[in-house]
């Protein structure tokens, strides 16, 4: 059995589960979120912890146990704590900007300045002046909108110059030397 799917996820307090037709929907302070299970899979509310079962040990059916349960496990973290993404834009003369809390400007070496708007479930900080922190309470789509930010100037090898994750080791390259 695997072992991510049989581990039970703890309900905390103020969130609530509901299975209805392979829809589970989980709501807590900081929002709802629904996510459709295959229906090879059974979840269900047993003592407090939410629990995901298999109805075969066929490979796509074990795949399949694993998934939904981090899934699940996803969902209940981000209604309670949410999910966070931090980015670094490193370069000369680089400046950032945050219209709203749902519209980020970037000015980073282009002939004009780029907006950025956040999808709905999507917030920006700016804690400090080059670094971008994307929040929400899907895992899924804070990890896809941080990566699209960080498409927009991929980091350059030589200067480091371009927008990284804050807890990415970035190696520099060593330019051309001049011999003798």
């Amino acid at each position: 059995m695997s072992r991510i799917g049989r581990s039970p996820i703890a309900l905390p307090a103020g969130v609530t589960f509901k299975n209805e037709n392979n829809l589970v929907t989980v709501s807590g302070p900081l929002g709802t979120l629904t996510q459709k299970v295959d229906k090879s899979i059974d979840v269900a509310l047993e003592d407090g912890h939410i629990v995901c079962k298999r109805h075969s040990d066929d490979k796509d059916h074990r795949a399949l146990h694993g998934l939904y349960r981090a899934l699940i496990h996803n969902m209940v973290v981000g209604v309670t704590k949410g999910f966070e993404k931090s980015l670094i834009v490193s370069g000369v003369g680089y400046k950032v900007t945050l219209a709203d809390s749902k519209k980020l400007v970037l000015n980073i070496g282009f002939s004009h300045s780029v907006e950025v708007v956040a999808p709905e479930g999507i917030t920006f900080a700016l804690p400090q002046p080059l670094e971008i922190v994307v929040k929400g309470i899907d895992r899924q789509l804070v990890g896809q909108e941080a990566a699209t930010i960080k498409a927009i100037k991929p980091v350059e090898p030589y200067h480091n110059y371009g927008i990284h994750y804050k807890d990415e080791v970035v190696v520099k390259k060593v330019g051309k030397r001049a011999t003798k």
